[in-house]
This record gives structure tokens, sequence and C-alpha cells, in this order.
């Protein structure tokens, strides 16, 4: 099976390359970790005008028709750099669900994100839920020709710094029903709308999000009433995806600082690279890392398969394996950097806390052991 790059794939992963390296510095990274927005406007228009906004929407909306391989390619850069900006949140979950479930006139915001003027957010994980997809609470009542929106969502990704939330809601059934769950696209200011922000231990952002007697127009909802389960697992199965992509980039970009470091950190008259036990380390570090980068492929080429059961397996048996590797690379990496590599000013710190944080998001290693197994 050939793994190379197309000639317009490798030109992208050049150009954020460069852009990773010469605009957006680990102390770049941490003065917009500072910012009241907690990402950085100028960094998500140098974005846009990349064309790294709408890579994966159709042309037609400003795109360029690309998928999970040039998805896999961006997040690898946002790994290797540690970039705080929204883009699973907007592009891969948000502008995905729009792109998949949106009649005509809600697809014109593909074109606002794809010039990244618009920012969105998808808000479905609530209370207690535990990553389960069906487990919504929130209730959607339609009072005539308007829907009436009652609920909670907890850690919603850069859910504050959307203009926009697809929040999801049960219009039928019970919690643990899939079907009757739709979404709704909510915009920022609606009245009844509250957004706690906060920072979360890998300096992204997230918010918990109450919806109290929020009133939306017929136009709101998001596809069909009561069918949206089928599409929330897709854009699971992208962002999952995303997410092992974006490891990936972390843990080569912390295996390339901690080979500098053992070469250049003196102990007994000596690097501490050439003891024998640092440099099984290093290259179980090594072996951990070019495992994932397999799974990495392995979960962006069947994000697209139109198989749900073969997109399962390959994400979530991704997911198992990146989380745990990851987790494994960040404590390595920790232990051989000593105690600096737990302070702040170190970038290594930063690298296992987003690697420890990426297998929660979008479920952890348990939760996705389990998912393989239920798709059978």
């Amino acid at each position: 099976m050939d793994f190379s790059l197309a000639e317009e794939q490798r030109l992208l992963q050049e150009s954020l390359a460069r852009f990773a390296q010469k605009e957006y510095t680990f102390e770049k990274r941490r003065a917009i970790q500072a910012l009241a927005e907690g990402y950085s406007r100028e960094a998500w228009s140098t974005l846009a005008d990349m064309g790294v906004l709408g890579l994966p929407f159709p042309e037609h909306y400003g795109g360029f028709g690309g998928g999970p391989v040039e998805t896999m390619i961006v997040m690898n850069a946002v790994g290797s750099a540690l970039m705080v900006e929204p883009y699973v949140a907007t592009v891969v979950l948000g502008g995905g669900l729009v792109a998949r479930l949106g009649d005509e006139a809600q697809k014109q915001m593909l074109s606002a994100v794809t010039e990244g003027k618009l920012l969105l957010a998808l808000a479905h994980d609530e209370p207690g839920s535990r990553w389960s997809l069906a487990d919504v609470k929130t209730r959607a009542v339609r009072r005539g020709s308007r829907w009436r929106l009652e609920g909670r969502k907890a850690v919603v990704l850069h859910g504050a710094q959307a203009d926009r939330l697809l929040v999801s809601a049960r219009t039928a059934g019970e919690p643990g029903d899939e079907k009757g769950v739709s979404l709704f696209i909510v915009d920022k200011g609606a009245k009844g709308l509250s957004v706690r922000d906060y920072r979360t231990i890998d300096g992204l952002r997230a918010a918990d999000v109450t919806l109290d007697g929020v009133e939306l127009e017929a136009g709101a909802l998001l596809g069909a009433e009561g069918t949206a389960y089928g599409a929330l697992e897709w854009a699971m199965d992208q962002g999952a995806a995303a997410l092992c992509a974006e490891a990936v980039g972390a843990m080569e970009a912390l295996n390339a600082q901690t080979l500098d470091y053992v070469k250049q950190r003196q102990q007994f008259g000596q690097p501490i690279g050439r003891f024998q036990v640092n440099q099984h380390k290093a290259a179980d570090m090594f072996i951990q890392t070019e495992l994932s980068k397999s799974m990495a492929y392995l979960a962006a080429m069947r994000a697209g398969s139109k198989d749900a059961a073969e997109r399962a397996h390959a994400v979530s048996a991704a997911k198992v394996h990146i989380g745990k590797s990851g987790r494994f690379v960040a404590e390595t990496a920790i232990q051989l950097h000593g105690g600096m590599g737990m302070s702040d000013e170190l970038a290594a710190s930063h690298y296992a806390k987003r690697l420890v944080m990426i297998d929660f998001w979008l479920g952890d290693s348990e939760h996705h052991v389990d998912r393989f197994i239920a798709k059978g």
C-alpha cells in the first residue's frame, strides 16, 4: 500500500510546517494562551488565507473538497505546534455537520467559516453522559412554527468562542434512544442561552452551556427532525481521527525535543543520552510514535468510509492505541527531562498535558474499547 502524499498534499504539509516554525513558536503560543479569547485571530486569519479552513468543504462554498487525509495533514501541524485555535470545533465538527445536514441556506455558513469570519462549536455532551451519543436529556419542544430548548451541555470545546452553537436536543423518545435526536443552530446571543468559559489543563478552551427556554425559528433545525444520531456518530469519528493525527504531530515534536535534551544534559561527566537505560526509553518513545502514525493513517483512510461499522472499528482502534501510546510518550519524556519536564517554561510539559488530554477528548481508551466490541 502506498502511503506517500500527492503533490498538493505535500505542498500543504510544507506550508503548514513553515507557518508553525516561523509564526507559531512556543513563546507565541504562550502569549496566545494568555489572551482573553484563548486563541489568536491573527493566526486564524492566516490559516484562512492559506485555504486551510476551507479544505474539507465543497468548492461552491470557497473550499477545496478535501477529505480526511487533508485533515490529517493539518492536524499533524496543529499537534507539532500545539496550536490552540478552534480547528476541530469549527471546521471538523461544526463545519462537517453543516456540510452533511444543512440545506442550501444553512450551508452558506461554510463560506464564512472558510473566510475565517464564523466560528462554530458542537454542544452535545451533557453532565454524566460519559460520551454516550444517545444520552441526550436536553429537550426541544415545538410551539407552532418555533422551537423551545431546555437543557445543559458540558465541556463544549471552544463553546464560548463560537459565534453559533450546534446544539443536540431530543425531539422524541427518551435518553438512550438513538431515534429522536435533532440538531439546532443557536446564535451566541440567543435569549436564554448562558455560556461559562474556562481554560482546560492543556491550554484550550471549553464551556458549560445552559439553555433556559431558548426560542428558535423553524429554520434553526439542522437536518430532518429526530434523525441526527447517525450524523453525530459520523462527526465524532471525524473528530477522533483528527485528534489521532494531532497526537502524532505532538509525539513527533516531543520525541525530537527529548532527544535534544538527553544529548545536552550532563550527569556524571557525560550526556545522559549515553546511558543505556535512557537510550532504551528514547527508542521505546520512537517505536510508539511510529506505531501511532500507522494507526492515524488507518483512521484517516477509513474515516471517509460509507460503511459505518468499518469506519467505527478503524477510528476506535486508532483512538485506543494512540491514547495509550500518547500517555506513554508523555510520561517517558517527563522522566527523561527530570524535574525540568514539569516546569511551565519548558515546552515538554505542555506537550505532555495535551497528549494526556487527547485521550479524553471524544471518548477515552476504555470507551473506544467498548465501542469497538459493540460494533462487532
